[in-house]
């Protein structure tokens, strides 16, 4: 996913979660009202990512202080502790949370799908409701007229609502969430469309910079068995696509269409590599009962996705 939005201090991340098993006729999703490429736009600054914590060792009274540039302190209770407790203070800023926005607003444009987004407004009525205002009043100064040339809609709602109704969607839209929102519901999305390892993650920065990554992290169970000498089933398609979504942009970047081109290899043989039967133990578990398909373990599945690549070579 490509977006570049100017903007000089914060950065912007939109993670993509593709929904990939619905290019395999082989797998069944989880979740089967799914049928097409699911994006999740997460916005990648603030919220508990670079919050404030705090032991409240006993009863006592907490206090934020807010001093503007050449201003007097100004100071409000938070709490008044009756006894020992803990305490957790997120921050967020405008800038970045607009920039966020014309991110969502263009892709979306430039995709012809719809975008959701959606926040706790009801219970957060500065926070949440803050990114649900900077979004509205971008929209509508300068989306609404676009998005009804092209046939799409802004959605906003109430991430309970948005949570139930994403269950039941067929996919095909932008879902735009917080920090912490964004990484839980990604996987959650990518989980119900049968693993975690079939979901892409691109991070864009306003500079033009893009970081592409597997989003499910490390697989933890996988990697002890792994340091104990046991034989693991790894999905590494994340990697694999982090690797050519890299490759890709490097090449257009470079202008050097040999570059792009490979990188369409290897993602080809990849999913012709699952598609012909030869699988990990994830992705078995989601496949029709045939004999052809099969299990292989984590060096087993590289290799033949690298025999796949050799014949387009």
């Amino acid at each position: 996913m490509a977006i570049s939005v100017k903007n000089e201090n914060q950065n912007t991340a939109i993670l993509e979660s593709q929904n990939h098993q619905a290019m395999f006729n082989e797998l069944k999703l989880t979740v089967g009202l799914m049928q097409t490429d699911f994006t999740i736009g997460r916005h990648a600054y603030g919220d508990v990512y670079s919050n404030f914590e705090m032991n409240i060792p006993g009863a006592g009274k907490l206090e934020v202080v807010f001093t503007p540039e050449g201003g007097r302190p100004q100071t409000t209770l938070v709490q008044n502790f009756p006894s020992a407790g803990i305490v957790q203070i997120n921050h967020n800023l405008e800038q970045s949370i607009l920039s966020f926005a014309r991110a969502c607003f263009t892709y979306a444009l430039a995709e012809k799908i719809d975008l959701w987004f959606s926040t706790k407004d009801t219970i957060s009525k500065i926070y949440d409701a803050g990114f649900r205002d900077i979004f509205d009043r971008e929209f509508q100064q300068h989306w609404k007229d676009k998005f009804d040339k092209a046939g799409i809609e802004y959605f906003f709602t109430l991430i309970d609502d948005a949570v139930a109704r994403v269950m039941k969607t067929e996919g095909g839209m932008l879902w735009a969430l917080k920090n912490y929102d964004g990484d839980v519901l990604s996987d959650m999305i990518a989980s119900a469309s049968g693993s975690l390892a079939m979901m892409t993650s691109v991070l864009v920065s306003p500079n033009g910079w893009y970081e592409y990554e597997a989003a499910h992290g490390t697989v933890q169970k996988h990697y002890y068995k792994h340091l104990k000498g046991e034989e693991t089933s790894s999905n590494s398609m994340a990697l694999i696509f982090a690797w050519t979504g890299g490759l890709r942009k490097r090449g257009e970047l470079d202008n050097t269409p040999d570059v792009v081109d490979f990188a369409g290899k290897v993602e080809a043989a990849a999913l012709e590599t699952v598609e012909s039967g030869v699988m990990t133990g994830d992705l078995l578990l989601l496949a029709e009962k045939k004999a052809s398909n099969r299990k292989v373990n984590t060096e087993g599945f590289i290799d033949a996705i690298a025999e796949t690549l050799k014949k387009k070579m």
